[in-house]
């Protein structure tokens, strides 16, 4: 019997033919995924990073997974400056994806079949105050040049060169005792240009969680209490949220865990998705590295702010909620975005564009053990917390892993309590609070050609002594 065949045609001619129903709906869901991570991308290059169309399409848009790699340049692009929308059309019969930003969480994108209403006027924008003293503004940010600091200075200069340490970097500074030691950026960008921190944004998640650890909002030793898993015989409600953090939920999924193209790319939300996968392995046994494990712990935290405020039975203090933009107000981050999805739950696995200024700041904060202008932010021992193994730990890799942050310890030349934010196409975040001192490297490196974080943090080390 011969297969029944469908004839499909997109939008301006792109591709037409003969392929069976599932393959058309198959090749139209890729394209519909291309479309959405093109209007993100864009969205958030230009109005949360500052860059320029070229740009993005240079560096964002390439270098990109396999499954859309193909399509993404295929598909027409349309900025709408006025109101601060990109939208990106996949099929003629289909509206197109939607992504629309806002000044507090950047930009959010719409489901697939978003209608397209348009919000009002984007006139009331961020504001920086780039004017005050470092590291709350750019004032005197940079240390008094002295004659032993050309170290640095070599190194950072050969992180530029690909034949030293692999990829394409975009971005260089190291900090340390408090100042800007040296600070390099490729051509096109300069100390306000934001990306994406990627996978950088999970220990920027463990941040804001342990944040509600010292407001008394959370407790990572407790269950998550998400909804979805209290049914009764779910094996799923005995999850901590520290599971979550340190990536041993023993919870599975049908992609590798890195992979979360529903949410990145398909405009479904997190608080549907995540919470959708069966256990596999019983909780704090098995180590597998997932966006899902930490999109849950940032849902379990939020809930546990609403949780927490139903109980007391009246709102709570302003500062009180799980609000990354008032968090990042409060250091100085005032060009980091925390995004979220349409039903505005934080996509803190990865969408959280920012500076690499903005990322030693961040750093700032752990060599200050959690205090900041006088202010608590971070329980005393959250920095022991995050930067200590406890449980399974990844296999074959040179690093070990705490909670939402990679460890460091293993590596020879670079001291033990190195901690680290890693992140996909070359993000990264070193720690090291026995040297003072904190190494930020953005990037644009592709799967083929990585950039190596600790042969480069091994020499910066060695340029200290």
């Amino acid at each position: 019997m011969l297969k029944k065949l469908v004839s499909i045609c997109v939008i301006g001619g792109l591709f037409s033919g003969s392929a069976s129903a599932q393959d058309a709906e198959s090749i139209r869901y890729d394209r519909a995924l291309a479309a959405g991570y093109k209007a993100q991308f864009i969205c958030s290059g230009l109005w949360n990073g500052g860059k320029s169309l070229a740009d993005i399409k240079a560096d964002e848009l390439t270098g990109i997974y396999d499954r859309i790699v193909d399509i993404v340049p295929t598909l027409v692009e349309e900025v709408d400056e006025s109101e601060r929308q990109v939208r990106v059309r996949f099929a003629d019969d289909a509206p197109p994806r939607a992504a629309i930003w806002n000044r507090k969480t950047g930009c959010t994108a719409m489901p697939i079949g978003f209608g397209g209403i348009k919000a009002g006027p984007q006139t009331k924008l961020r504001e920086f105050h780039d004017e005050r003293p470092w590291p709350m503004g750019d004032q005197d940010a940079a240390a008094q040049k002295s004659a032993g600091s050309s170290g640095f200075e070599t190194v950072a200069g050969r992180a530029f060169d690909p034949q030293a340490f692999g990829g394409k970097t975009s971005a260089i500074l190291i900090v340390q005792n408090g100042k800007i030691q040296t600070e390099k950026y490729k051509d096109g960008h300069d100390l306000h240009t934001g990306q994406r921190t990627w996978s950088v944004a999970k220990s920027i998640a463990g941040t804001l969680i342990g944040h509600s650890v010292q407001q008394g909002m959370v407790d990572v030793s407790a269950r998550t209490g998400l909804s979805q898993w209290q049914e009764f015989g779910d094996p799923r409600q005995f999850i901590t949220i520290d599971n979550l953090m340190r990536m041993a939920s023993g919870l599975t999924s049908d992609t590798a865990g890195n992979r979360t193209d529903a949410i990145y790319m398909g405009g479904t939300s997190a608080s549907e998705q995540a919470p959708i996968w069966p256990l596999l392995y019983q909780p704090g046994t098995k180590f597998r590295y997932a966006n899902n494990d930490i999109l849950l712990a940032v849902l379990a935290a939020q809930a546990g702010h609403l949780d927490k405020q139903s109980r007391l039975g009246h709102d709570l203090p302003e500062d009180h909620g799980f609000d990354p933009f008032a968090f990042f107000q409060k250091l100085g981050m005032t060009r980091t975005y925390a995004e979220t999805d349409w039903q505005d739950n934080y996509i803190l696995s990865s969408q959280v564009w920012t500076t690499a200024r903005d990322l030693g700041r961040l750093g700032m904060l752990y060599l200050n053990n959690g205090m900041w202008n006088g202010e608590r932010l971070l329980p005393e021992n959250w920095r022991e917390y995050v930067s200590t193994p406890s449980g399974p730990q990844p296999e074959g890799r040179n690093f070990g892993y705490g909670a939402t942050f990679w460890l460091m310890n293993q590596s020879e030349g670079i001291p033990k309590d190195a901690f680290a934010g890693f992140g996909n196409r070359g993000q990264y975040l070193v720690i090291i609070p026995s040297l003072d001192l904190v190494v930020v490297r953005r990037g644009y490196d592709s799967a083929e050609d990585r950039f190596d974080v600790e042969a480069f943090t091994k020499e910066i080390v060695a340029a200290i002594n």
